[in-house]
């Protein structure tokens, strides 16, 4: 009995640690980047997304030297 116990402990270890992982490394890069000022550097692109629910516009803004990109929502 006490094994059973210890397997079903164990995997919902499991289950809390991957769901745990999944939170702190998910891709939040599109949330991490976006800001109101565009910081220095960073070039205009002509690529717009479209929030096809809220219909809010977001610009992407590019930076040559490090690759990077900025997200920036319009009015």
């Amino acid at each position: 009995m006490e094994l059973v116990i210890g397997y079903y402990v164990l995997q919902v270890l499991i289950i809390v640690i991957c769901i745990l992982l999944g939170y702190f490394i998910y891709d939040k890069r599109f949330k991490h980047n976006h800001g109101s000022k565009i910081p220095d550097g960073f070039q205009s692109t002509e690529e717009i997304n479209i929030d096809p629910v809220s219909g809010e516009k977001t610009r992407v803004y590019y930076n040559p030297d490090t690759g990077e990109r900025f997200y920036k929502k319009e009015k």
